[in-house]
C-alpha cells in the first residue's frame, strides 16, 4: 500500500539529475498587467470576522533563541554547505496545551546574500512526510534568485526525520510487505492485504506513542506560526509544494491576517475527500502516461492496455531481476510511477518497460527501490511511514472492504493501469487506524487574506492541475490567484518555464500579483 502524493527528497533528486532543477530562475521578465502588490513584512489591521482566533502563546515558547549551529551528516544526505546552519525549535506536543510537554522540530537555514533582506522564506516539500532539512539544500540552486533577498528556511515537520521521526516497520518487515498483494484478486489476497495495514497501524502505533494523536496539518500548520515569531518575521513567506500546498492553504485558514507571500506549486484539491484524492492521483497518472505513450509515437489507449496486460503477467508471475529479487506487480506499478514525476525521465521508464517485456524486471525494480528510498544495502527511509501517520490523522474517512470493491470499476474506468491499484489503496491506507480523523476535506478559506499565488502544472501527475483552480476558489475571492503552465511533471517552478519562474519571482521578490488566471504555454 502507498500512495504517490509527494514532491520528496527522492524526487527532488531525480529531478535534479534529470536536469530540471537548475531552473531559469535569474529574471523576471515581463509580468506585463498584475494585480497590484502582496505584503512583503507589516502585519495586516484587519481580517474577516470568521478568521479563527489567534491565542496567545507562553513567552516560552515564542521568546525562545534558537542556537544555530553547522548542521550535520544524516542517514539520507552528507552535510551540506558551510552557508547552512541547523537548530531545533520547542513546540508544544499538544497545541490545546501549550505549556504542556514538548517535541524538538529540526530546523535547516541559509542566510539572504543580498542586503535588502525581506525574511525567512519557509519551504514545505511534500509528502507528507518529506525532510525539509535534507531536501533544502538540494533545492537551493533552483531557489538561488530567492536567496537574495530571503533567508531560505526549511524543517522536518513533527513525526518526520528529525523531528520525532516515526518509523513503523524495520528493514526486513517493509521487504516482506513488499510480497503483499495489493491488488487482491482472492478473498485469501484480500485477508493478507488488510492484515499487513493491521500490522502496519500497530507498528505506528507503538513507534508514535503520544505522537500519534498529535502530527496533523493543523498540527503543523500552528508550528509554522510559531517558527514565524521565533524567525522574527511579522507575516508568513512561504513556498508550499505537492503536500505543501495543502499545508499552506491550512495555515492561510487558521492564520489569515498572519499571510505575507505565499506561493502554492502543484496544488492538492482541497474540495475531495480521501477517496477523491485518490480518484484524481488516478486521472492524473493515467494523463500523464497517456502523453508519455503520445510522445513515443503510441495510442495511449492501446499502449495503456498494453501495460496493463503487463502487469497482470507479474501478477500472477513476479519478474526475475539481476539482484536476485523479485519484481513483484506493486513493485512494478511504483516504478512506472516514478519516471512520470519528471518528462526527462520518462527515457528510463522506456528502458524499463522493454526489459521487463523481455522478461527482465532489474530496471523497473531499481525504480520502485528510487521511490521506496531503498540502498543497497536494503535499507529503507521511512517518508512513506510518515505520510501515511500524518495523512490517517488527517483523512476522517476509512472505507470498508465491500465499499472498495463497489468502485473498484469506477476506478478502473478512470485508469486501466493505476485504477485498480488505486482504487484498493483506499481500503487499506488507513485500515484499523488507532485514532480517528479530523475532516473530510481540509478548511482552507481565508477571508482576509493577502493575496496567495496557485500554480498549476496541465501535465502534473499526482495533483492534477484542476486542483490549482479549486484551491483558489476555496481560498476566497480575491486571496487565491491561478497560473497555469502548460508542461508535465510534478510541479513548475524551476522545470523549465521562464514565464512560470519569472511569474513567481517577481511576486515573492517585487510583491508583483499576475492577473488571476494567467498561462504559460
Amino acid at each position: 500500500m502507498r500512495r504517490f502524493l509527494r514532491w520528496t527528497a527522492v524526487v527532488a533528486a531525480a529531478l535534479l539529475v534529470a536536469g530540471c532543477g537548475g531552473g531559469k530562475s535569474g529574471g523576471h521578465g515581463d509580468e506585463g498587467k498584475g494585480r497590484g502588490t502582496a505584503p512583503p513584512s507589516a502585519p495586516g489591521t484587519s481580517a474577516s470576522r470568521s478568521a479563527p482566533s489567534e491565542p496567545e502563546l507562553p513567552s516560552s515558547l515564542t521568546s525562545q533563541r534558537l542556537d544555530w549551529h553547522h548542521c550535520k551528516a544524516t542517514k539520507g544526505s552528507a552535510a551540506p554547505g558551510d552557508e547552512w546552519r541547523c537548530a531545533t525549535l520547542k513546540a508544544p506536543l499538544d497545541w490545546s496545551e501549550p505549556d504542556g510537554a514538548t517535541i524538538g522540530l529540526a530546523l535547516i537555514r541559509a542566510k539572504a546574500t543580498g542586503g535588502d533582506r525581506i525574511g525567512s522564506l519557509l519551504f514545505n516539500f511534500g509528502g507528507p512526510g518529506g525532510s525539509g532539512v535534507e531536501t533544502m539544500p538540494y533545492y537551493a540552486n533552483t531557489v538561488s534568485a530567492l536567496r537574495e533577498r530571503y533567508d531560505l528556511v526549511s524543517w522536518d515537520p513533527r513525526g518526520v526525520g528529525a523531528s520525532e521521526g516515526v518509523r513503523c516497520r524495520d528493514d526486513r518487515q517493509i521487504a516482506a510487505a513488499e510480497d503483499v498483494d495489493a491488488t487482491p484478486d482472492t478473498p485469501q489476497e484480500e485477508n493478507a492485504y488488510l492484515q499487513d495495514a493491521a500490522d502496519f497501524a500497530r507498528g505506528c502505533q507503538k513507534a508514535a506513542g503520544p505522537l500519534l494523536a498529535h502530527v496533523s496539518t493543523t498540527d503543523t500548520a500552528r508550528d509554522m506560526d510559531l517558527m514565524r515569531q521565533v524567525l522574527g518575521d511579522a507575516r508568513m513567506h512561504y513556498f508550499g509544494i505537492s503536500y505543501g500546498t495543502q499545508l499552506g492553504g491550512v495555515y492561510a485558514h487558521l492564520f489569515p491576517r498572519r499571510v505575507g507571500r505565499l506561493i502554492l506549486d502543484a496544488v492538492v484539491d482541497p474540495t475531495a475527500d480521501s477517496v477523491g484524492q485518490d480518484k484524481n492521483q488516478a486521472r492524473g497518472f493515467q494523463r500523464a502516461l497517456d502523453d508519455y505513450l503520445k510522445s513515443t509515437g503510441q495510442d495511449p489507449a492501446q499502449g495503456s492496455r498494453k501495460i496493463a496486460a503487463l502487469l497482470k503477467q507479474i501478477d500472477a508471475k513476479p519478474l526475475p531481476t539481476s539482484s536476485g529479487r523479485q519484481l513483484t506487480q506493486t513493485l512494478a506499478v511504483t516504478g512506472i510511477i516514478l519516471p512520470l514525476y519528471s518528462q526527462a525521465s520518462w527515457p528510463r521508464l522506456t528502458s524499463a518497460l522493454d526489459a521487463a517485456r523481455k522478461g527482465d524486471g532489474s530496471q523497473l525494480l531499481a525504480l520502485a527501490d528510487d521511490y521506496d528510498e531503498r540502498d543497497t544495502s536494503g535499507h529503507y527511509g521511512t517518508t512513506s511511514h510518515s505520510q501515511r501517520v500524518i495523512s490517517c490523522l488527517d483523512e476522517r474517512e476509512r472505507p470498508t472492504l465491500a465499499e472498495t470493491k463497489r468502485r473498484l470499476a469506477e476506478f478502473e474506468r478512470i485508469s486501466p493501469v493505476f485504477g485498480d491499484f488505486l482504487g484498493w489503496d483506499t481500503a487499506g491506507w488507513c485500515h484499523a487506524w488507532p485514532v480517528p480523523g479530523q475532516y473530510e476535506t481540509p478548511q482552507v478559506s481565508a477571508p482576509g487574506a493577502a493575496p496567495i499565488l496557485l500554480v498549476g502544472n496541465t501535465g502534473d501527475p499526482a495533483t492534477p492541475y484542476e486542483g490549482a483552480r479549486r484551491m483558489a476558489d476555496a481560498l476566497g475571492k480575491g486571496v487565491g490567484v491561478e497560473l497555469t503552465w502548460k508542461g508535465e511533471g510534478h510541479g513548475a517552478y524551476g522545470n523549465r518555464s521562464d514565464c512560470v519562474d519569472s511569474t513567481v519571482n517577481a511576486y515573492l521578490l517585487n510583491g508583483t500579483v499576475p492577473e488571476d488566471g494567467k498561462v504559460c504555454g
